[in-house]
């Protein structure tokens, strides 16, 4: 834990406490918009809209967080717009109100991910980023794992009473926002220009990017086009033979590995390379989505999410780390926010496809087609990028 600052414990912290409060709605959340009379094809396009503006946002605050030079406000304003959305979701059943408290939550997701990757990337070195990042992936994963099991217990002993629990979700994300105020900004240089900031000038970012950083994207964007939702696994074990507390308890249990792993995989990574964890979690992924097209065997599908959750954790927080190293540090937010307004878009479309090829030709086909797709990005990132100069930091 040498590396793990006092800023570094905090935002975790704030992660882990937003991330019981979002993930104890997360299995209950579809249940409650079709009681109050919302269709599937609604709740389609109500989260649809809601990940496209939480994406596009991303890009756009991470660019004003480096003009401004500030990262706090965006993190705490974030956080704070997240919290408040979970209780008002629920009160009022309309769906106009619906949309725009769903709007407004991934809005906040929008306003902090650029700021608050940029300032777990001030608190490490090129050398422990893998740490910094895994670290904070861990207790945001914990989070995960935490939430639907409060979710389940509470309904265990209140069955169906879902309102009730929305409100319930607004207490952890309340002491989320207490602890922003233990972050301060560090001093750094702004830009001049920051009036002039547009909503879509992260995109110019994409110009003026090294190379290494566009070259990164473009692998991760291609996996991400093919990482469709965890709703398709989900679905698979449900089809199985599963139960739906079984279910939520397998996603459950995937958290679980994820969160444990993803700290000690970030210490390796600096260790053994960020590029090569990576790599790693790749094949890893791939051989999950091969075993979910030939699996019938409810036994073998808890193997491949324990790997599933390996996966992640060699990943998520990984790559963020990876890119974090080959940009500057005065554009860390904008290198950060402009990737993950670009994926948001790929995940949409991502499970669009599944859906089609699962329809066209079943389960296995797109099981099949994913776990290709990642073998290619993992080759590409082989062959195409190399070691030289600040890169040789990420090898």
């Amino acid at each position: 834990m040498k590396h793990i600052t006092r800023a570094v414990w905090v935002l975790s912290l704030v992660s882990f406490f937003t991330d019981i409060a979002s993930e104890m709605l997360y299995p209950v959340l579809p249940i409650y918009l079709k009681i109050i009379g919302f269709s599937i094809l609604f709740i389609g396009i109500l989260e649809g809209i809601a990940e496209a503006t939480a994406g596009l946002s991303k890009g756009y605050f991470g660019k004003l967080s480096d003009v401004t030079g500030k990262r706090v406000p965006f993190v705490r304003m974030g956080y704070a717009l997240s919290a408040i959305s979970k209780p008002m979701i629920v009160m009022l059943a309309h769906p106009i109100w619906v949309f725009f408290s769903r709007a407004l939550d991934r809005l906040g997701k929008g306003l902090r991910t650029g700021a608050r990757d940029a300032l777990l990337s001030d608190e490490a070195t090129p050398e422990t980023k893998g740490k910094v990042f895994g670290f904070h992936r861990s207790m945001d994963t914990l989070g995960a794992v935490i939430g639907p099991l409060l979710a389940l217990i509470y309904l265990f002993f209140y069955p169906q009473d879902y309102v009730t629990l929305f409100y319930l979700a607004f207490i952890p994300g309340i002491i989320a926002i207490l602890f922003t105020f233990f972050l301060k900004d560090k001093q750094r240089t702004t830009e001049k220009n920051c009036k002039k900031t547009g909503f879509f000038s992260f995109i110019k970012y994409w110009k003026e990017s090294p190379q290494t950083y566009r070259k990164i994207v473009i692998g991760l964007l291609l996996f991400t086009l093919f990482n469709s939702s965890d709703v398709f696994l989900l679905l698979k074990v449900k089809q199985a033979g599963l139960n739906d507390t079984m279910v939520i308890g397998t996603y459950i249990f995937y958290n679980l590995i994820y969160a444990i792993f993803s700290f000690p995989l970030g210490i390796m990574a600096d260790k053994f390379g960020l590029k090569r964890i990576f790599i790693i979690g790749l094949v890893i992924y791939a051989a999950v989505y091969f075993g979910f097209a030939l699996n019938e065997n409810l036994h073998v599908f808890y193997g491949l999410f324990f790997l599933y959750g390996i996966y992640a954790a060699a990943t998520e927080g990984i790559s963020k780390a990876w890119l974090s190293n080959v940009t500057d540090q005065k554009d860390t937010a904008t290198a950060i926010g402009a990737y993950s307004a670009f994926q948001s878009i790929c995940t949409m479309l991502a499970s669009a496809i599944a859906g089609l090829l699962w329809y066209k030709f079943g389960s296995a086909t797109t099981f099949v087609a994913t776990g290709s797709i990642a073998i290619i990005v993992a080759i590409y990132f082989m062959l195409i990028i190399r070691s030289n100069g600040k890169e040789l930091q990420t090898q």
